[in-house]
This record gives structure tokens, C-alpha cells and sequence, in this order.
């Protein structure tokens, strides 16, 4: 009898998070847990070929075998760069600083 290791699965979009919890043997690929889940099915949209996948935020590549514990996670692609929006607040917290406005003093 092959042994058997607890994992899980996630996926979140912006409105829906998906966390499934799965029994699978013991030296599934990260890949083979994401088909064994049945996520792709509800989600037509990942695309492996192209996805991200990490442990506990951790990348990892398809082919890494899972431990006990392990939580799959699929990422979706991000719609904006953090490094530019981080760049955009910075300037406008710096025009607003040497403003003031148009506040007015009585």
C-alpha cells in the first residue's frame, strides 16, 4: 500500500478564494496534485503553461515533489507592477507635502 500525504490546493480571484484539501500519494508532483484537485475544471482560465505555483509563497516548479502539509498555491498574473505603483504614491505624497492645497487660514 503506497503512503499517503495530507495537501492542499489554492486559488484565489479578486472575489473568490478556493482552498481544497486533498489525500494523495506520497510522492505527487505539485502538478499532479493541481490536476488530481479538480481546479481546473471550475477554473478553465489557469493555464499551467503560463501559471506561477508556490508553496506556502515559496515559487516552485511543476515538477517539485510535495511533503506533508504542503499548500499548492496557483498565481494568477498581476494587473499592475507593485515597484511603479509604489513609484506613483511616492509623487503624489511628494506634491501634496510641498503644497499645502488650498487651505485657507482665517
Amino acid at each position: 500500500m503506497e503512503a499517503m500525504i495530507h495537501i492542499e490546493v489554492a486559488y484565489a480571484l479578486p472575489a473568490e478564494q478556493v482552498l481544497l484539501a486533498l489525500e494523495v500519494a506520497e510522492n505527487t508532483t505539485a502538478e499532479g496534485a493541481i490536476q488530481a484537485s479538480g481546479i481546473l475544471k471550475k477554473f478553465p482560465d489557469i493555464d499551467l503553461t503560463t501559471s506561477k505555483i508556490g508553496i506556502f509563497g515559496k515559487h516552485i516548479k511543476m515538477d517539485t515533489v510535495l511533503r506533508n502539509k504542503d499548500r499548492v498555491e496557483i498565481y494568477r498574473p498581476l494587473i499592475a507592477d507593485p515597484k511603479e505603483v509604489r513609484r506613483q504614491r511616492a509623487a503624489e505624497g511628494k506634491v501634496m507635502k510641498k503644497g499645502g492645497g488650498d487651505v485657507e487660514v482665517a
